[in-house]
């Protein structure tokens, strides 16, 4: 049973939750109490002022909890103590600032914290959503929407640019999902098949440039910055940004969604789906999942509260059989043959680990090479390599404390060329940043590219 001290509305209304799962007595005084009200299953102790625990009527030999919620009803100079002398087994909850072991004490101004956030929040959703569709209610009927995904783009960029794609549809617009460079890790290629996303991959400049006249409202998902890593041209200003990357500098868009609170922008767009009238389905539910738990790897890696509730609210809608086929899809050969040569041919240096890849048949291995290397024994960061249509492509993972991948490689591959989040980054170098000069070679062989790629890795993560 449950044993409540309270003569507070607080006490009243934990009696009558707790009445449901236990048996409960509520003591308290008299005055304050509610006399005439029924709760079931729960005894009332009404005193008519407070007295010493021994001299209160109570036959109760171990409750499973006690509440302690108010010191009206007990005047014993250390009432707690007294109370734990008389069930010493028996956990204590109490609102009381009290010092000492064997009480869990509930702080109210860490509660009312946590609910002030919480509504706050609540309320950035609600305004947050009701911007963005006050915006799509602003433009012509049947708009040709364009969104851009970064290049090579993850499960987070795929999620959100479907979710955003099939908003924009219900509201009676024509849209599209581009990105550049390749969709190559097996299981961003399953999430595209499982889920239908529609995908179009630009490659030719005209192209982009064509495809931003004809478009009537431009949108970039996972990404901030024109150009950086995305096929976007750097003069271009978007309508609507919808990401979750730390800024630095100001974001110029007509609608600038962007949030360092959020562990993954496809939490994000879960979010503003939530208070919005959008109409969740399964395809979108499992995309935004799928999201979410890469970007903070299972929920891993650094991730908010806020995540937590979006994957809650969309979790009824997901399919699970086809999330399992996205995250467990067939592994390639080449994919195993990149493995091996990255094991095989590894530099351990204290607690980093370079893990090069000749002949680079499928970036995405990179990732999944860094992922598998990380959990080494005495390591904290690792970073897989590869060259890839003359760049340099780089992975990077790690868990050093005070220590911020993306703001690394950002700093020492400017402009866009490789970047990411603290534990995890990337990027795609091209060779004359990597060191090769006139005097050593007019065409550089991969050998060489990657062997100056090594030196100029030991020194950015070994410091």
């Amino acid at each position: 049973m449950f044993l409540i001290f309270g003569s507070s509305g607080l006490g009243l209304r934990l009696a009558k939750w707790c009445s449901i799962r236990k048996p409960c007595t509520l003591i308290g005084i008299a005055a304050d109490l509610p006399i005439g009200e029924d709760l079931p299953n729960c005894e009332i102790i009404a005193l008519p002022t407070s007295m010493a625990l021994t001299d209160l009527p109570l036959n109760i030999n171990s409750p499973t909890a006690i509440l302690y919620l108010d010191d009206k009803s007990i005047n014993d100079d250390e009432p707690l103590e007294a109370i734990k002398r008389k069930w010493p087994k028996t956990p204590i909850l109490t609102t009381i600032p009290i010092e000492g072991d064997g009480y869990d004490l509930i702080s109210i101004d860490d509660i009312s914290f946590s609910a002030m956030q919480d509504r706050i929040r609540g309320w950035e959703r609600k305004e947050g959503a009701s911007t963005l569709e006050n915006y799509l209610k602003s433009i012509s009927d049947n708009s040709k929407v364009t969104i851009f995904c970064h290049d090579n783009p993850d499960p987070d960029a795929l999620a959100s640019a479907l979710a955003m794609n099939e908003l924009f549809v219900n509201y009676g617009h024509t849209s599209q999902i581009v990105h550049g460079g390749m969709i190559e890790h097996h299981q961003n290629q399953a999430m595209v098949k499982e889920l239908e996303i529609p995908v179009r991959r630009l490659i030719l400049d005209w192209e982009i440039t064509d495809l931003i006249k004809e478009s009537d409202l431009i949108v970039a998902v996972d990404f901030h910055r024109p150009g950086a890593n995305n096929i976007m041209p750097k003069d271009c200003i978007p309508h609507i940004i919808i990401d979750h990357h730390s800024v630095d500098d100001p974001v110029t868009a007509d609608l600038a969604m962007v949030s360092s609170e959020y562990s993954s922008t496809s939490s994000m767009v879960a979010s503003l789906l939530m208070s919005s009238d959008f109409e969740m389905n399964s395809r979108v539910a499992t995309a935004l999942a799928f999201g979410i738990k890469t970007d903070t790897l299972g929920f891993t890696r650094n991730f908010n509260a806020v995540d937590v509730r979006a994957l809650l609210w969309i979790n009824a809608w997901v399919d699970k059989e086809k999330l399992r086929a996205i995250e467990m899809p067939p592994r390639s050969i080449e994919a195993l043959d990149s493995f091996a040569t990255a094991l095989n041919e590894k530099l351990h240096i204290e607690n980093l680990i370079l893990a090069p890849v000749h002949n680079l048949t499928n970036r995405d291995s990179l990732a999944q090479i860094a992922d598998f290397l990380l959990p080494t024994e005495g390591v904290d960061t690792v970073v897989a390599y590869g060259i890839r249509r003359n760049k340099v492509i780089l992975s990077v993972r790690s868990n050093r404390e005070n220590f911020h991948v993306g703001k690394l490689l950002s700093n020492n591959f400017p402009d866009g060329l490789a970047g990411g989040h603290k534990s995890l980054g990337g990027g795609q170098i091209p060779f004359d940043i990597i060191g090769v000069d006139d005097v050593q070679v007019d065409n550089p062989s991969n050998d060489l590219i990657m062997e100056l790629t090594m030196h100029r890795l030991k020194k950015i993560f070994e410091s």
